[in-house]
């Protein structure tokens, strides 16, 4: 039984995956009440990325290598996410090319520079980086149901902004390499050699 439930979160991890490749198709096949389905998809996604650390927080199997496939796979989902929508919604993408292109820009340079700093992917998830899924999430939802985002989109544009950016000082701050840093300024605590408190709910 033990066996059994050690996979749960590894499977949930790569549901993301499924799900996905599964938008992916959707929206290539143009399948009727395509936006509806997606919302669905991706609400269950975030559900998936949101309880897939807190079942192996509570079997204690949260190790560094489970967080750096969890950030492989969140990094290959958002980008078929991306792929699926704008096949769906291609005028979106044509309005709002500059600051979509400036966010993938700015999530390219965080693995860059962990990369080559760390030799490492990038697994932070800090607490501006959740929240930009959150507000992603939002602004997918309108995307899906209109093809159009005004002010929600901005907002996550700035969101996608600062949180990328933090996640590069945060990377550039530590030492060594580490995941589950919620903030700059537990980076600089970690940098002192000093503990960092983090939230038992969202960080291993």
């Amino acid at each position: 039984m033990r066996s059994f439930t050690s996979k749960i979160p590894i499977g949930l991890i790569y549901s993301r995956l499924l799900i996905g490749i599964l938008l992916v198709g959707l929206s290539c096949y143009h399948v009727p009440h395509y936006g509806p389905l997606a919302i669905g998809l991706l609400v269950v996604a975030v559900l998936t990325d949101v309880f897939d650390g807190v079942v192996a927080r509570q079997l204690g199997i949260s190790t560094q290598r489970l967080r750096r496939l969890d950030s492989t796979i969140d990094q290959v989902f958002w980008l078929l996410v991306v792929g699926a929508t704008y096949v769906a919604c291609s005028g979106f993408f044509a309005a709002n090319s500059l600051q979509l292109s400036i966010l993938l820009g700015l999530e390219a340079l965080t693995y860059a520079v962990s990369f080559l700093k760390f030799r490492k992917e990038v697994a932070t998830h800090s607490f501006a980086a959740k929240g930009w899924v959150l507000v992603s999430l939002a602004t997918l939802v309108q995307v899906c149901l209109s093809c159009q985002s005004g002010w929600l989109f901005q907002l996550c544009f700035w969101v996608g902004v600062l949180s990328r950016l933090e996640i590069v000082g945060i990377l550039l701050v530590l030492k060594t390499w580490a995941s589950d840093v919620p903030t700059l300024y537990h980076a600089g605590r970690l940098r002192q050699g000093r503990a960092i408190k983090r939230h038992k709910l969202f960080h291993g």
